[in-house]
């Protein structure tokens, strides 16, 4: 038998836009009588630019010096000779701070923009204002973080402008909200008119001041959380280096940042909780509602070994390539065609002088990426525990069979690197992988910001014509040995004959495209992006469908 259910249709007037929310409670429905976030504040949409692969960009692709920094109002931004700034717009779950990682060409006030046409520009006056964001398409529960002062919203990171910023923030990500916007829309688009409904319920002064309070600690927390990734432009140096000087060993600083991670997640939850239970309680749902959050609401970097080491090795890259150095923290260099590059900032551990660092699986250059990492560590952690050290990085990448540390090391840099600097860059690499093809003869990561039109050029010069001969000769030597081995071991020489002989012919071609395309003199403009600037190559670099447009290209 199905008991009949009975409710009351004056209740459901109460809820702006009348749902039919016939679950929703007594308590509930008479919390909707409290006052609106679009009576507190106003919900307005973002900038839509009507053409986002011309005037949006991730702020990495672009040289630094053509970015806005610095804090701005409205009123500021004719006088700035920037043509990129800060743009909010969309991405993953996250709640409290992040998600900064675009620049929009804002140029003249958005000259050009305005000029096509086609763009969408809402509330202009109300743009780099101080706010509280939203992703408008999701799936699942709504991540609200502050919208920084300084910052332009995108169409997709709407934005509630109000006075008591953090207050209403730490109600927004409050299991009240989420249960009162799901009544008002259960869908997966969250536009400015559902946000504007929720209603927010009144607290007392000590309540109030204890989710004030948490509010910005939880805030403060997530933007340090966000800023330790170097895909940020508030990222200053891997954390473990900050750690390193009281721990002698590359574990004991890993363990003591681990450490920290955990702390750091137990205090959040901890803080959200406490919210919680304060907002539930003021709307007397403690029979529906619960305060705990789950660990996937949870959105700060949880230690892990192997991705951990991973950033570790992208770190050090960087300090090879010249983006960051050990002497200072933020970014060194990230201009344009290695102009003002200054190799005095780089004193403990020196960058490439070129900017060019081979990926090979074999030892034929002393400055390729494995024995620069290896110096690296010594830099960092000191000759003492460098073996320590080496082992435990080659055992958190995965050590395979007998290999030692270093080719382990080598084996990552050679096969792996490049896939996970893909994923971390979302596909627009500032670290370029040249490479001769499937046999791996030569591989060299360039970095973006310092390639110019010689770059090709040196690369032939200085690692593809002697890296031609040293194989030559390579091949030449076991010949000669497999002359006088034995049966078995003529065979085993012969495989790795074979190999050789593949990546000679593989590299002789590979020589005569890199000479063809330097003789060009290829110029590239950092403000076209890296989808573009990397198609310029041919086939001179891996992976070019995944980064100019192939499958799965967003």
């Amino acid at each position: 038998l199905v008991t009949p259910f009975e409710a009351d249709l004056d209740g459901f007037r109460k809820i702006p836009g009348n749902p039919l929310a016939y679950w929703a409670s007594s308590n509930v429905i008479a919390g909707f009588q409290n006052r609106k976030l679009g009576e507190i504040g106003m919900t307005r949409r973002g900038l839509q630019t009507g053409d986002k692969s011309r005037f949006i960009r991730n702020w990495h692709e672009c040289a630094n010096q053509s970015i806005e920094w610095n804090v701005l109002n409205k009123e500021q931004v004719p006088e700035s000779d920037a043509k990129w700034f800060m743009f909010n717009n969309g991405g993953d779950f996250r709640k409290w701070y992040g998600n900064l990682d675009l620049v929009v060409n804002w140029a003249s006030d958005g000259k050009e923009i305005k000029a096509t046409g086609k763009a969408i520009i809402p509330s202009e006056n109300l743009y780099f204002k101080n706010a509280i964001c939203w992703p408008r398409l999701t799936v699942g529960r709504l991540g609200f973080r502050l919208h920084p002062e300084g910052v332009i919203p995108g169409d997709l990171s709407p934005c509630l402008y109000a006075e008591d910023t953090e207050y209403l923030l730490a109600y927004l990500n409050s299991t009240c909200a989420d249960h009162m916007l799901s009544i008002i829309n259960p869908t997966v688009t969250s536009p400015v008119g559902d946000v504007a409904k929720i209603p927010v319920p009144i607290l007392g002064a000590a309540d109030r001041a204890i989710v004030l309070e948490n509010a910005k600690e939880l805030i403060e927390t997530y933007r340090k959380d966000w800023d330790s990734s170097e895909t940020s432009w508030g990222f200053d140096r891997l954390s473990w280096i900050t750690s390193s000087s009281t721990r002698p060993t590359i574990f004991g600083a890993w363990q003591t940042w681990a450490t920290g991670c955990c702390e750091k997640i137990l205090n959040v939850r901890s803080l959200e909780e406490a919210n919680n239970l304060i907002f539930i309680v003021a709307y007397g749902l403690q029979d529906e509602l619960s305060p705990e959050v789950p660990e996937d609401q949870i959105t700060l970097t949880h230690a892990d070994r192997e991705k951990d080491s991973q950033r570790l090795i992208s770190y050090a890259i960087g300090c090879m390539m010249g983006r960051y150095s050990l002497d200072d923290p933020g970014l060194i260099y990230a201009h344009s065609g290695n102009v003002g590059f200054d190799p005095t900032r780089y004193k403990t551990f020196p960058a490439d002088p070129d900017g060019i660092v081979p990926l090979t699986d074999d030892l034929w250059f002393e400055d390729d990426a494995a024995n620069r990492v290896r110096e690296f560590l010594l830099a960092v952690w000191g000759a003492e525990t460098l073996e320590e050290n080496m082992t435990w990085l080659a055992e958190s990448l995965g050590t395979k069979g007998t290999e030692t540390p270093d080719e382990t090391i080598r084996r990552y840099l050679a096969s792996s690197f490049f896939k996970d600097h893909l994923q971390t860059y979302k596909k627009r690499p500032i670290y370029w992988l040249f490479s001769s093809g499937k046999q791996g003869a030569f591989q060299a990561l360039v970095y973006l910001h310092r390639y110019n039109e010689s770059t090709l050029a040196r690369m032939c010069a200085e690692y593809v014509v002697p890296l031609t001969g040293k194989i030559q000769s390579r091949i030449e030597m076991l010949e000669k040995d497999a002359e006088s081995a034995s049966t078995a071991a003529r065979n085993k020489l012969g495989k790795e004959i074979e190999k050789l002989r593949k990546k000679h012919v593989e590299l002789l071609a590979y020589d005569e495209k890199l000479r063809h395309y330097a003789d060009m003199r290829i110029q590239i403009d950092l403000d076209d992006g890296v989808k573009v600037n990397y198609g310029r190559f041919g086939d001179l670099l891996a992976d070019v469908k995944a980064v100019t447009g192939g499958a799965g290209d967003d």
